[in-house]
């Protein structure tokens, strides 16, 4: 078996061109592979195409990419809490395709199956699937491009919306144990699309909190196999965030 790990997180993504499209992992701030973001945001790769669940927040995250002009495109299904992604997309800078959350998943698990589309009754109805949503702005606040309306299908008498699947160029990803042959365990919310990118990318590279020999992992605990990775990078004690932070104040004696 090949040894899939490489040195530093800056050497993993060395080789990621101008233009590249990129599934990037993670749930809200959960699970981001923020050493590889780090490390693409220092190499100064630019022109990417982004699939991703959100664009991270304004200092973090997919965010900081964005911040400095480097992501052309994204395809996202949650963009709320990135003032710099509203102000970009308005002013007609970023190009947004957004698409229904549980649609994003399908389309990046069946593109690392090797399924080029499926139909789906999310959307249905909707611009979704009628097409004219506003994916890019002019600088006057007119549309430049809008979606295009996809094919309805009906099967036992309900209306399908043919989705196309998505095969990325890279996968990036954050795992909580990996070994050095690429299978990846995950934790808890940073299950929420980390596998389905991992599977996605043509090329997937997956920064890892701890680092195990092969045969440490139990099989039947393994979330992603190896198949799936070409790369794998150690990124132990990486800062964690919480998006929304909701505590409870005491009541008065109490």
């Amino acid at each position: 078996m090949i040894d899939k790990v490489v040195a530093s997180a800056d050497q993993a993504v060395a080789d990621i061109p101008d233009g590249a499209s990129l599934a990037v992992g993670g749930f809200g701030l959960c699970g981001i592979p923020v050493a590889l973001i780090d490390a693409l945001h220092r190499a100064g790769t630019s022109g990417l195409e982004t699939v991703s669940n959100n664009c991270g927040v304004d200092d973090w995250g997919l965010g900081i990419l964005l911040r400095d002009g480097r992501i052309r495109r994204t395809i996202s299904s949650y963009v709320g809490e990135n003032k710099e992604f509203a102000r970009q997309y308005l002013a007609g800078e970023l190009e947004v395709v957004l698409t229904p959350q549980g649609t994003l998943a399908e389309k990046l698990r069946a593109g690392g199956a090797g399924i080029p589309a499926f139909y789906t009754k999310a959307g249905v109805g909707t611009q979704v699937s009628d097409g004219g949503l506003p994916q890019k702005y002019d600088a006057n606040g007119g549309i430049a491009v809008a979606s295009a309306p996809k094919e309805v299908r009906s099967f036992g008498g309900v209306d399908y919306v043919l989705e196309e699947s998505l095969t990325p160029d890279f996968g990036l990803v954050h795992a909580w144990k990996g070994d050095r042959h690429g299978n990846l365990v995950f934790h808890a919310t940073a299950m929420n699309f980390n596998p389905l990118c991992a599977m996605a990318g043509r090329i997937t590279i997956a920064e890892v909190e701890e680092l195990v020999e092969p045969g440490e992992l139990d099989p039947e605990h393994i979330h992603t196999p190896g198949i799936f990775v070409q790369r794998v990078v150690l990124a132990r004690d990486g800062e964690k965030r919480i998006e929304k932070r909701t505590v409870e104040l005491k009541q008065a004696g109490a």
